[in-house]
């Protein structure tokens, strides 16, 4: 199915402000997953960035804007700036729904961001303290506004669970017989372990999930600057966040070619940026522990429930063939957060 982008964004445009004229529309997406983003420019110079997705849910996409802009407005120094915007019409976050035959598209404008300095490909000691600091910092801003957010729809327990029933449904769907036996086995574990972590003990706060080095900027001694993507945005537990930033400390450092192995939990590098991160805001052990349900919850629902519609094809077969043979076997074999509960001195 061939989808005219452009087309969508002149219609999107024409339903904000039709009396603003495009000059033109480029495509800067890395066609990395299915979604496009787009610089558009208009007749007087300016410019602004369209996202059109199709990934997930409409109305889970519009709540997870609308949360955004309210995270975005409520955030105090040093962080009141850190989010790109939304644009605004009637008091809400604009948004467009393309629905025609069997494609639905969505989206959204932002004003552009600013983007001051990106951190090396491989973070150095100094770098990996102070990520370390600046993310503490930035989940406790979070933190001390979470009561005055929108409340959010969706909990990492129904996400399972609806892929437990995607399974029973149609388990030729996942490859084979083994597959949705070795899926179900793993859900089966998340519910499980969850409760054994005490997650009724855990703040709910907005995570982002996806720290990319190519997703934020960074000013000064390593500051949080800005920060876009908001693909696997969603109201949860700080815990959500640190795979993708063990990722970004870890010794490999950011790859062109990239993987999801669980061992950059395990690096010194990891324990160093959450050494930093735990003289600001704390961790208790079982967050530590949780850890492990936050990777296998990243795999089961990213890679193996969303990522045909979220990646693009190419990365989407590797990533799914790869979960099966390599993230799912290692959550319970290759992690231990007995060792970063013994180095962060928890009880």
């Amino acid at each position: 199915m061939t989808i005219d982008y452009n087309q969508i964004i002149q219609k999107a445009w024409e339903g904000y402000d039709a009396s603003r004229k495009i000059a033109s529309i480029e495509d800067l997406s890395v066609y990395v997953s299915t979604n496009r983003v787009c610089k558009v420019t208009f007749t007087d110079g300016d410019h602004i960035i369209a996202k059109c997705s199709s990934y997930g849910k409409y109305e889970f996409f519009k709540e997870d804007h609308r949360i955004i802009h309210s995270l975005a407005n409520n955030l105090l120094y040093p962080f009141e700036n850190l989010l790109a915007k939304s644009l605004i019409k009637n008091n809400r976050v604009y948004l467009y729904r393309h629905k025609k035959g069997k494609a639905d598209v969505w989206v959204v404008f932002y004003n552009p961001t600013r983007v001051m300095e990106r951190l090396p490909r491989r973070l150095e000691e100094v770098h990996i303290k102070s990520l370390g600091r600046q993310m503490a910092k930035f989940h406790l801003a979070c933190s001390r506004i979470r009561n005055v957010l929108p409340k959010s729809g969706k909990t990492l327990r129904t996400d399972v669970s609806a892929l437990i029933q995607e399974v029973d449904r149609n388990p030729r769907a996942f490859g084979s017989r083994m597959h949705a036996d070795l899926i179900k086995y793993h859900c089966e574990q998340f519910l499980r372990n969850r409760l054994k972590c005490n997650v009724g003990r855990f703040e709910l706060i907005p995570v982002f999930i996806d720290w990319n080095i190519g997703n934020f900027s960074v000013i000064n001694k390593h500051e949080l600057f800005s920060r876009w993507d908001y693909d696997w945005f969603r109201i949860s537990y700080r815990m959500l966040d640190f795979y993708f930033l063990s990722r970004v400390v870890s010794h490999v450092g950011d790859r062109t070619v990239f993987s999801y192995v669980i061992d950059t939990m395990m690096e010194d590098r990891f324990l160093l940026f959450l050494q930093e991160y735990h003289k600001v805001y704390p961790l208790m052990a079982d967050e530590i522990r949780f850890l492990r349900e936050a990777y296998r919850f990243f795999i089961l629902n990213y890679v193996v429930k969303e990522g045909n519609h979220f990646f693009s094809p190419e990365y989407a077969k590797k990533l799914r063939a790869e979960a099966f043979e390599t993230y799912l076997p290692s959550v319970d074999r290759d992690f231990d957060p007995e060792k970063i509960i013994r180095h962060l001195k928890l009880k």
